[in-house]
Order: C-alpha cells, then sequence, then structure tokens
C-alpha cells in the first residue's frame, strides 16, 4: 500500500498569534475546531518535498506557498447573513504563493483579506495579483475589500460573478510570476467557470503544485451545482487526474467526511481505511489534513475511480459520467443524513467564538 504523507512540512514556526480568542483558557465548542495562528502552516519547497521553514534552501527554489486555515465559526467580517440565516466561514483555506527571487507574492482564493495582508507585511512581499477559484462569497468575498486597499491589484479568474474581476481567464491560459509558471485549467463541475490553477517552476526538481479550489478535495469534491456530469467527469478525470501524481492544495476541509462517504463506497479498500484513521488522528491534534497528493487521491476518491469495479457496483452504474452522478446523489444524501439537527446553532456560536 501507498505510504501516506506525514505532513511534516506543516511548521509552528510564527509567533504565536491566536486566531481562536479563547484557545488558551478554554476549550473551543464541541464538533468545532481552532484555527492555528496564522503563519502556523508555512510549507517549503526543497529537494523534492514539502520541508520545515529552517530546512537549508536551494537557491534553484523560487516557490513557497503559505496557507492559512480558517477552520471555525467566525465573527462579522467572516460570517454573511443568507435568508435570514447566518453563514459562517468555517474550514477554509487561503493560500499566498511567494516568488522568492523576486518577492512578488499571488493570493489563491481570498477569504479574509484583512489577514492576508497580514501575512503579505510580515513576509515583505509584494502582493500583485489574486488568483480566483470561482464566485462563491467564501472564495472570493476579499476580493473587493483586499482591491479596495491595494489599487491596481490584478484579479482573474474565469467566471464574470466573480467580486472585483479585473480579468477574466480562459482555459489553457498560461501566466508567469518570475520563476513561477500557472496554467489556467477550466473545471466545471461544481460551478460552469471554476478555474483550476496549476503552478511549476522550470528546471526545478521541486514537485508541481494544483490549487483545486472546490473542484477536487481530500478524498472527495465539490458538489455539483451548475454543470453536467459528464462535465464534472472531464474536469476531475481527465483534466486534473492526469496532471503529475504530485501536490494539491484544495479550498476546504473537509476531509473526514469525505473519506466517511469513501468507505462506505468502498468499505474494502485499505487505502481508505489507512487515510481516514491518519484524518482522524490529525482531526483530534487539530491539524490540517491538506494538501494531499493526485498520487494518493487516485488510491481513495471515489470521485477519481469511477471506472473502478467497486465504485460501479455501488452506484449500480457502468458508464463513468453516470458512476459520477450517482456518486453525487449518494454523496448528498450522505451529508443530509450527517447534518446536526440544529445547523444554526454553529452560526450562532460564531458571535461568542470568533478570532
Amino acid at each position: 500500500m501507498a505510504q501516506l504523507p506525514s505532513r511534516e512540512g506543516f511548521a509552528e514556526d510564527a509567533p504565536q498569534r491566536p486566531a481562536w480568542r479563547g484557545r488558551t483558557c478554554v476549550r473551543p465548542p464541541p464538533g468545532t475546531r481552532a484555527p492555528p495562528p496564522a503563519h502556523a502552516c508555512s510549507l517549503r519547497r526543497g529537494a523534492g518535498r514539502w520541508r520545515r521553514p529552517g530546512g537549508a534552501p536551494r537557491s534553484a527554489r523560487a516557490l513557497r506557498i503559505v496557507p492559512w486555515a480558517h477552520l471555525c465559526p467566525a465573527v462579522s467580517q467572516a460570517v454573511r447573513a443568507v435568508g435570514g440565516r447566518a453563514q459562517p466561514l468555517r474550514d477554509n483555506y487561503m493560500y499566498l504563493v511567494i516568488e522568492e527571487h523576486t518577492r512578488e507574492a499571488v493570493a489563491v482564493d481570498v477569504a479574509v483579506p484583512k489577514r492576508l495582508l497580514e501575512i503579505v507585511g510580515r513576509e515583505g512581499v509584494s502582493l500583485t495579483t489574486v488568483l480566483t477559484t470561482h464566485h462563491h462569497w467564501d472564495h472570493a468575498r476579499g476580493n473587493a475589500e483586499l482591491a479596495r486597499l491595494r489599487p491596481g491589484l490584478a484579479v482573474l479568474g474565469a467566471d464574470e460573478r466573480i467580486c472585483a474581476l479585473t480579468r477574466r481567464l480562459v482555459h489553457g491560459e498560461e501566466l508567469q510570476f518570475g520563476a513561477i509558471h500557472v496554467r489556467c485549467l477550466l473545471t466545471p463541475g461544481h460551478t460552469s467557470g471554476h478555474m483550476s490553477y496549476f503552478l511549476w517552476e522550470e528546471d526545478c526538481p521541486d514537485p508541481p503544485a494544483v490549487f483545486s479550489g472546490d473542484a477536487l478535495s481530500v478524498g472527495g469534491c465539490g458538489l455539483r451545482l451548475e454543470s453536467t456530469a459528464q462535465q464534472m467527469y472531464q474536469s476531475l478525470v481527465e483534466t486534473l487526474g492526469t496532471l503529475p501524481p504530485e501536490t494539491v492544495f484544495c479550498g476546504h476541509e473537509h476531509t473526514l467526511g469525505n473519506l466517511e462517504f469513501a468507505q462506505k463506497v468502498e468499505p474494502g479498500n485499505d487505502h481508505v481505511r489507512a487515510k481516514l484513521s491518519w484524518a482522524k488522528k490529525r482531526d483530534e491534534d487539530d491539524m490540517p489534513t491538506v494538501p494531499s497528493t493526485l498520487g494518493e487521491e487516485l488510491l481513495y476518491n471515489p470521485f477519481l475511480r469511477v471506472a473502478e469495479e467497486p465504485v460501479c457496483k455501488f452506484t449500480g452504474k457502468a458508464a463513468p459520467a453516470e458512476v459520477l452522478e450517482a456518486l453525487c446523489r449518494e454523496r448528498a444524501s450522505f451529508e443530509r443524513a450527517a447534518e446536526p439537527l440544529q445547523p444554526q446553532a454553529r452560526a450562532l456560536l460564531a458571535l461568542q467564538w470568533g478570532p
């Protein structure tokens, strides 16, 4: 069985400015988790793997990724009212990609703009561009404020509905930031205008990375909301599934629920069982389960395994797109069954437990 990652790259290397207001004196509400400090998830790339920031740097390395996880109900700016109900920003990831040579920075899916600017200031980099995977508020809500605070900021994406968009990207378009190359991959399914971003460096042994937003997550994928099952199949299997089997940075910490559903689909899959056990331990320790790799996802993510016999048998379908469509229906039923009886309670906790 393939070895599961240790995630040693998640390093507590920064001043401990608590993101959870009461984390040092009271326990979080049941069922919620304190996020790490803003810089607690600093990742550096070197020697072909994710390594601790204290490690010896390689002169060839230009790319550094600083993720920030917002893993609890948030107060004020991170709570939106929809239909009279508070919608908390509970489990999002946003990322800051730093070109170490030029000190240029690119943000991916700005969820909490002020926290992002704190990291930009601490790193001493110049933020020039925002890459937004899709228009949903929990991925694009910070664009307008960031554009107001940073005039001239480029806000890029594939959907005109993205807030503060300055230029619309097309499938296959390539961008460059110093030594960092970005290939834009249209991945409809969750939304019709969802774009994933594939990053790499020329002549560098370090593995590439893909920022998949809600198109692909650890052990699962985003809900199919606007596209056909065939389009979603092409996005997952033919576009993302054929990339190099390297690092995947997704938009949410949904790993536990995804893997619990994956175990229902393939109860005899040892890879699912091992990954779920690992994820539960990470959850108990309040540690992130992101990133993953495409190589791992092909072993246990049912949405990438639609041609495998156990997955076809579970859905009762044979054609890959039909298998995927059936999986989406089953997953929606699975999630409804797992929802708490009083979903508004967590939103109310935001007023008490936000950072």
